[in-house]
């Protein structure tokens, strides 16, 4: 397997992809186009579908940087992942032409509803003669597609991809996949930085990491993280980084926030213990930047003593819906009767608004300092009515 590029070739790849073209146009100037086209691979083979082509088939993905042509081979075949391959390993149904920073542009660019398109397409470009070929025409279309598919800039709806990369949030234990798409549409576009907590699979190394692939296709321009308390680093790959720490340690989390953050999203999928839901937000929340959302998911742990919930709603102080109804008070902390001593806290300085639904929660940062209502405006209903009857206000 070929080693991960270096982050910093891809930040500065997405960086030049969404500028103008004058950007774009001094990215080879500073990378070789060979780096930039391995770049380019690695993210076309994450983003294809699986394939429906019962025919195995190469397809030759050919990218152009001036006068150098860098000519890649896709191995496409019902059952397996789109990976790379060697010319000699199978029969190349199709040839795709690409210039480079156009195909920068379209896979980590804004996105376009109208894409400049491919540079031209070559069906069966080695073939002299059409002797053997009928087992090949619709693989070779097939293949194509399936390839132009990861190639393109086309945003796939988030519960297509819930269900592509296997996570369940979507359609099996939750729903959760519509409230995401209408939290997250508007980072979509940003190179964001997300962190979700929990890579899943529990200790089993090999399971779990699907969400962290479906945030790394969703966020197209972004750098995704990923928090276990098992080494899952056999999920790393480009744009993904995962991270062995403790949620419900302080220190552990303020140290990956140092190093990884600031964050534009966090989303917490990890032990659902009420306490460790209360010690990451805590810990976390002051490192999504301002406009950004911390994500709670799986709140039904809150009646649940087994994770030290409480079946009684009314004493759920320590839980994280008891977190969750503070936090009302905090979005409306500059209410309070200034006889009640209040000092505000971080989280009634910064929580600017939330939206809940079943099992999951939505808290928006940014800087809460609107103002209470004016000291002149009466505290009792009587003297309102009768103030304004007035016509004092």
């Amino acid at each position: 397997m070929a080693e991960k590029a270096d982050i910093s070739l891809v930040q500065d790849i997405i960086r030049a992809a969404g500028g103008h073209a004058a950007d774009l146009a001094g990215l080879t100037d500073r990378h070789a186009a060979a780096d930039i086209a391995e770049v380019l691979i690695d993210e076309i083979t994450s983003r294809c579908p699986a394939p429906v082509n019962d025919v195995p088939v190469l397809v030759e993905l050919v990218i152009s940087a001036g006068d150098e042509r860098l000519a890649h081979h896709l191995e496409v075949v019902k059952g397996s992942p789109v990976r790379t391959a060697a010319k000699d390993d199978g029969f190349v149904a199709m040839r795709v032409d690409y210039e480079l920073t156009e195909l920068v542009r379209e896979l980590f660019g804004p996105y376009r509803e109208r894409s400049a398109g491919t540079r031209g397409t070559t069906l069966f470009p080695y073939v002299t003669d059409s002797e053997h070929l009928g087992s090949h025409f619709l693989a070779a279309q097939q293949g194509t597609e399936t390839v132009l598919a990861g190639c393109t800039s086309r945003k796939p709806d988030l519960s297509e991809l819930a269900s592509r990369y296997l996570t369940p949030k979507w359609g099996s234990l939750h729903w959760f996949t519509p409230h995401y798409d209408r939290h997250f549409r508007d980072y979509r576009d940003e190179p964001v930085r997300v962190l979700e907590i929990g890579v899943g699979g529990y200790k089993h190394p090999e399971w779990g990491g699907g969400s962290l692939r479906m945030w790394k296709h969703f966020f197209h321009r972004g750098e995704i993280f990923g928090l276990d308390i098992v080494d899952k680093s056999h999920f790393d790959a480009q744009r993904v980084k995962t991270i062995q720490g403790d949620q419900n340690d302080p220190d552990c989390l303020a140290a990956i926030a140092e190093e990884y953050g600031p964050f534009d999203i966090v989303i917490d999928d990890g032990s659902h213990i009420n306490e460790h839901i209360r010690t990451s937000f805590h810990a976390l929340f002051p490192h999504v930047r301002p406009g950004g959302l911390y994500v709670i998911e799986d709140l039904w742990t809150a009646y649940w003593p087994g994770f030290g919930g409480n079946e009684n709603p009314k004493q759920d102080g320590a839980t994280s819906l008891g977190l969750l109804k503070d936090l009302v008070d905090s979005v409306q902390h500059q209410e309070l009767p200034a006889t009640a001593g209040h000092r505000p806290s971080y989280a009634d300085q910064h929580v600017v608004g939330m939206h809940l639904y079943h099992n999951l929660a939505f808290i928006e940062k940014g800087t809460n300092a609107e103002g209470g209502i004016p000291p002149w405006i009466p505290r009792d209903f009587e003297t309102l009515v009768a103030v304004s009857s007035g016509g004092a206000a």
